[in-house]
Protein backbone atom coordinates (compact mmCIF):
# COMPACT_ATOMS: atom_id res chain seq x y z
CA UNK A 1 0.00 0.00 0.00
CA UNK A 2 1.43 3.50 -1.05
CA UNK A 3 2.29 6.14 1.74
CA UNK A 4 -0.38 8.12 0.71
CA UNK A 5 -3.11 5.55 0.45
CA UNK A 6 -2.43 4.43 3.71
CA UNK A 7 -2.63 8.31 5.07
CA UNK A 8 -6.03 8.73 2.94
CA UNK A 9 -7.67 5.49 4.84
CA UNK A 10 -6.32 6.75 8.24
CA UNK A 11 -7.88 10.56 7.35
CA UNK A 12 -11.19 9.41 6.58
CA UNK A 13 -11.23 7.84 9.77
CA UNK A 14 -10.10 10.27 11.98
CA UNK A 15 -12.05 12.74 10.48
CA UNK A 16 -14.96 10.67 10.35
CA UNK A 17 -16.26 11.11 7.02
CA UNK A 18 -19.23 9.20 6.02
CA UNK A 19 -18.53 7.18 2.77
CA UNK A 20 -20.97 10.04 1.02
CA UNK A 21 -18.66 12.71 1.99
CA UNK A 22 -14.92 10.71 1.33
CA UNK A 23 -16.29 10.10 -1.75
CA UNK A 24 -17.16 13.69 -3.03
CA UNK A 25 -13.95 15.13 -1.22
CA UNK A 26 -12.01 12.19 -3.80
CA UNK A 27 -14.43 13.57 -6.76
CA UNK A 28 -14.06 17.28 -6.47
CA UNK A 29 -10.25 17.28 -5.97
CA UNK A 30 -9.55 14.33 -8.41
CA UNK A 31 -12.68 13.82 -10.37
CA UNK A 32 -12.43 10.20 -9.16
CA UNK A 33 -14.17 8.23 -7.00
CA UNK A 34 -11.96 5.36 -5.78
CA UNK A 35 -8.62 6.18 -3.65
CA UNK A 36 -7.44 2.32 -5.36
CA UNK A 37 -7.76 4.16 -8.80
CA UNK A 38 -5.31 7.58 -7.93
CA UNK A 39 -1.89 7.82 -9.19
CA UNK A 40 0.51 9.06 -6.37
CA UNK A 41 0.03 12.98 -7.12
CA UNK A 42 -3.89 12.98 -6.83
CA UNK A 43 -3.74 10.55 -3.58
CA UNK A 44 -0.83 13.15 -2.74
CA UNK A 45 -3.67 16.29 -3.39
CA UNK A 46 -6.33 14.38 -1.88
CA UNK A 47 -4.00 14.28 1.54
CA UNK A 48 -3.11 17.59 1.14
CA UNK A 49 -6.95 18.84 1.02
CA UNK A 50 -7.57 16.67 4.34
CA UNK A 51 -5.50 18.86 5.94
CA UNK A 52 -6.67 21.49 4.52
CA UNK A 53 -9.60 20.72 6.10
CA UNK A 54 -8.28 19.95 9.19
CA UNK A 55 -6.61 16.39 9.85
CA UNK A 56 -3.48 16.22 11.15
CA UNK A 57 -1.13 13.75 10.34
CA UNK A 58 0.40 12.20 13.81
CA UNK A 59 2.60 10.00 12.01
CA UNK A 60 4.80 12.36 9.55
CA UNK A 61 7.10 10.29 8.28
CA UNK A 62 8.64 6.72 8.26
CA UNK A 63 8.41 4.96 11.80
CA UNK A 64 7.11 7.36 14.82
CA UNK A 65 8.92 7.89 17.32
CA UNK A 66 8.04 10.72 20.61
CA UNK A 67 10.44 12.77 21.37
CA UNK A 68 12.51 11.86 23.83
CA UNK A 69 12.03 14.17 27.72
CA UNK A 70 15.85 13.53 27.37
CA UNK A 71 17.50 16.92 26.05
CA UNK A 72 20.77 14.68 25.57
CA UNK A 73 19.21 11.99 23.26
CA UNK A 74 17.14 14.74 21.47
CA UNK A 75 21.22 16.23 20.84
CA UNK A 76 22.06 12.68 19.58
CA UNK A 77 19.16 12.76 17.31
CA UNK A 78 19.95 16.11 15.71
CA UNK A 79 23.87 15.64 15.53
CA UNK A 80 22.99 12.16 13.66
CA UNK A 81 20.33 13.94 11.89
CA UNK A 82 22.90 16.69 10.84
CA UNK A 83 25.38 14.59 9.65
CA UNK A 84 23.11 12.35 7.34
CA UNK A 85 22.70 15.76 5.52
CA UNK A 86 26.01 16.34 5.23
CA UNK A 87 26.37 12.45 3.80
CA UNK A 88 28.02 10.76 6.46
CA UNK A 89 25.86 8.05 6.98
CA UNK A 90 25.37 4.61 4.54
CA UNK A 91 22.06 4.41 6.13
CA UNK A 92 18.77 5.79 7.71
CA UNK A 93 20.18 8.08 10.21
CA UNK A 94 18.01 6.81 13.02
CA UNK A 95 19.29 3.16 12.30
CA UNK A 96 23.42 4.69 11.99
CA UNK A 97 22.99 6.52 15.39
CA UNK A 98 21.93 2.89 16.91
CA UNK A 99 24.48 1.24 15.38
CA UNK A 100 26.48 4.40 16.64
CA UNK A 101 25.81 4.06 19.92
CA UNK A 102 25.70 0.46 20.32
CA UNK A 103 29.58 -0.10 18.82
CA UNK A 104 30.56 2.95 21.28
CA UNK A 105 28.68 1.98 24.42
CA UNK A 106 26.78 -1.62 24.12
CA UNK A 107 23.69 0.27 24.19
CA UNK A 108 20.95 -1.44 22.12
CA UNK A 109 18.74 2.42 21.72
CA UNK A 110 19.96 5.89 22.35
CA UNK A 111 17.06 6.41 24.79
CA UNK A 112 18.50 4.23 27.77
CA UNK A 113 21.39 5.90 27.63
CA UNK A 114 22.54 7.58 30.64
CA UNK A 115 24.03 11.65 30.78
CA UNK A 116 27.58 10.17 31.30
CA UNK A 117 27.14 7.72 28.51
CA UNK A 118 25.73 9.93 25.79
CA UNK A 119 28.00 12.89 26.64
CA UNK A 120 30.90 11.15 25.01
CA UNK A 121 29.14 10.48 21.88
CA UNK A 122 27.61 13.66 21.74
CA UNK A 123 31.20 15.43 21.67
CA UNK A 124 32.28 12.81 19.03
CA UNK A 125 29.86 13.42 16.88
CA UNK A 126 30.57 16.86 16.62
CA UNK A 127 34.00 16.36 16.07
CA UNK A 128 33.02 14.52 13.12
CA UNK A 129 30.58 17.26 11.93
CA UNK A 130 33.22 19.94 12.42
CA UNK A 131 35.18 17.81 10.04
CA UNK A 132 33.06 17.52 7.09
CA UNK A 133 32.06 21.21 7.31
CA UNK A 134 34.97 23.16 8.00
Amino acid sequence: MSRYLAQIHIAKKELALDEDSYRAILFRVTGKGSAKDLTEAQRLRVVTEFKRIGWTNKKQGGSFRPASSKAYVRKLYALAKRLDELGYWNAPYKDALRVFVRTRCGVDNPEWLTYAQANPLIEALKEIEGRLSG
